[in-house]
């Protein structure tokens, strides 16, 4: 009877450490699923105010603006438009010819 006894105590206390056990483990990983959630959260805003700033560096009058000043380009004209042909080079000899 003792031995049944002493074996139960046992079996209670193994049952008890592994449940304070599996509560600290839940417990910890919660805390690691909020701290992601959180950290996902300020990327999300991060991420949208990156698009803001992106949309807002791309209008067309910066741009244009960044191009004239900055590359010194302007706009096009037809009077400083320079027009480029590509001849095609004939064949230096032909069949018949050699």
């Amino acid at each position: 009877m003792i031995r049944l006894n002493l074996a139960l105590l046992a079996a209670v206390i193994a049952s008890a450490f592994y449940l304070v056990h599996t509560q600290y483990e839940s417990r910890r990983l919660y805390t690691a699923l909020d701290r992601s959630k959180a950290q996902a959260h300020k990327l999300e805003s991060e991420h949208e105010q990156l698009q803001v700033q992106k949309r807002a560096q791309a209008t067309p009058a910066r741009v244009q603006g960044l191009a004239s000043r900055q590359l010194q380009m302007r706009p096009v004209t037809p009077g400083i438009t320079q027009y480029v042909t590509v001849f095609e080079p004939q064949a230096a000899t032909t069949e018949g010819e050699r």
